[in-house]
């Protein structure tokens, strides 16, 4: 397909006006983008959505200005973040300026290859133990839910990796309900983030959350913040960072770096592997492929560090599954002083709307956009590709800090998981994501785990 790239003069962007695309908005607001994006084929378009006109930017080459090279124009500021401001606060997912980048330089060290490296055997004994919980629905052929173990075996590896063993029994069951409470919320919140308090959907359990967590996290924090011990864990981190004398760190700014890395760790591995099992149910070619390396590399073993070389394809797989449903769909920015994106004016104040999801699906940019195919990462197929192709993790300054621990962490989830089972779905597979703070399956996906060859 040929690309046409943008002239440099000045140039007013196209328009989508309301009437147009309210329609295609109240049926399917994904899709509705989706067809936009395709009619844009990568230029700078404008959105009509009544009370905000966003500019849709979608192009690699535009992202890379955006997300890069002038990231200080366009920052994480205006209406589409705001429905967050409770929840991240001004930690490294929700400030920025100063309070971001000392955020950043406290937590750069706890995600450096070196030290998760040194947590890999912990996350794979903690990620055995809660797959273990699996045999007893296996053994006797009852379905599970898939996007909700995934949550479960997610959360309690995570819980480890961010606290130790300072958080109880008692606090993480608190902890655990809130979230998903307030993340469920989040979906009205930044799809309608111009809508009253009053009444937006599900306020009562967004606020009744809010509340669970931050008695948690500032209990936690009383008790530690003076005293944190050793550790690699992020807790430990943080806490040291807010003792060290004249820091001018307060309890808040842990707070919200906890909360932010939690929501993010937790929702992006856990919706990212829902996605795993429809996908390897509606392509058996890549189940094949995929089992075959995890019975070869990992065997009858319990997984471990030592096996994350050997999964190659396995990689693949969970690359491919963020192409197509990248658990941040949108990245808004703000721009914060005038300026121009590839001969597009851009005012001050002007909201952008940054979307992973629709980028990896434009067809000038992907072969087949839309079929699930693991090889696209493999060595010499990845070589040459833009880098603002593929970011589901953002990019530039912003780019998530935790995204070495998400691959090797979802890594060795599936192979724990493969190693021992055979997912057989029971009922519908899901095919199309509902539309949220994050992109889940439409519905649950309940399926029968069947032992492999007698192992458990």
């Amino acid at each position: 397909m040929s690309v046409t790239v943008s002239s440099t003069r000045p140039s007013k962007p196209k328009n989508f006006p309301l009437h147009r695309t309210l329609p295609g908005f109240i049926r399917d607001p994904l899709k509705e983008l989706e067809r936009i994006s395709r009619a844009a084929d990568g230029e700078v378009v404008r959105l009509d959505l009544g009370i905000v006109k966003p500019l849709l930017v979608t192009r690699p080459e535009h992202l890379q200005i955006v997300l890069r090279e002038e990231s200080d124009t366009y920052t994480r500021d205006g209406i589409f973040w705001r429905p967050l401001d409770d929840l991240m606060g001004t930690g490294v997912l929700g400030g920025t300026g100063e309070s971001w980048a000392v955020s950043r330089k406290v937590l750069q060290p706890v995600f450096t290859s070196r030290n998760i490296r040194a947590l890999t055997g912990r996350l794979a004994d903690t990620i055995n133990a809660a797959v273990d919980e699996l045999d007893p629905a296996a053994q006797a052929g009852r379905p599970v839910a898939a996007g909700r173990e995934m949550a479960r075996i997610v959360n309690q590896t995570v819980v480890r990796i961010f606290f130790g063993h300072k958080i109880r029994s008692a606090e993480i069951a608190r902890l655990t309900p809130a979230f998903e409470a307030v993340i469920a919320s989040l979906a009205f919140r930044v799809l309608l983030p111009f809508m009253p308090e009053a009444l937006t959907p599900r306020g009562r359990s967004y606020r009744a959350g809010i509340r669970a967590i931050d008695d948690v996290m500032f209990g936690l924090v009383e008790k530690y913040r003076d005293d944190p011990g050793e550790g690699l864990d992020i807790f430990t981190a943080l806490c040291r960072a807010r003792s060290a004398e004249g820091s001018g760190l307060t309890d808040q700014w842990v707070r919200d770096n906890l909360v932010g890395m939690y929501a993010a760790g937790t929702e992006t591995t856990a919706t990212a592997l829902s996605w795993l099992w429809p996908l390897l149910c509606r392509h058996p070619e890549v189940a094949a492929r995929l089992y075959e390396e995890i019975d070869r590399v990992v065997g009858g073993d319990r997984v471990g560090p030592e096996h994350l070389s050997g999964l190659t394809y396995t990689k693949q797989v969970v690359q491919e599954v963020l192409r197509l449903y990248p658990v941040g769909w949108q990245f808004p920015r703000m721009a914060v002083r005038s300026g121009t994106i590839a001969g597009t004016p851009v005012k001050e104040g002007q909201s952008l709307l940054i979307s992973p999801y629709l980028t990896h699906h434009l067809d000038y940019v992907w072969e087949r956009p839309d079929e699930f195919d693991p090889d696209r990462f493999a060595p010499e197929r990845s070589a040459g590709r833009h880098r603002y192709a593929y970011f589901p993790f953002g990019g530039g300054p912003h780019q998530c800090v935790g995204n070495h621990l998400f691959h090797i962490e979802a890594q060795l989830i599936a192979a724990s998981v493969l190693s021992r089972y055979r997912p057989e779905p029971v009922g519908a597979v899901p095919s199309r994501p509902a539309m949220g703070r994050t992109l889940r399956p439409e519905h649950e996906l309940e399926m029968r785990l069947v032992p492999v060859g007698g192992r458990t």
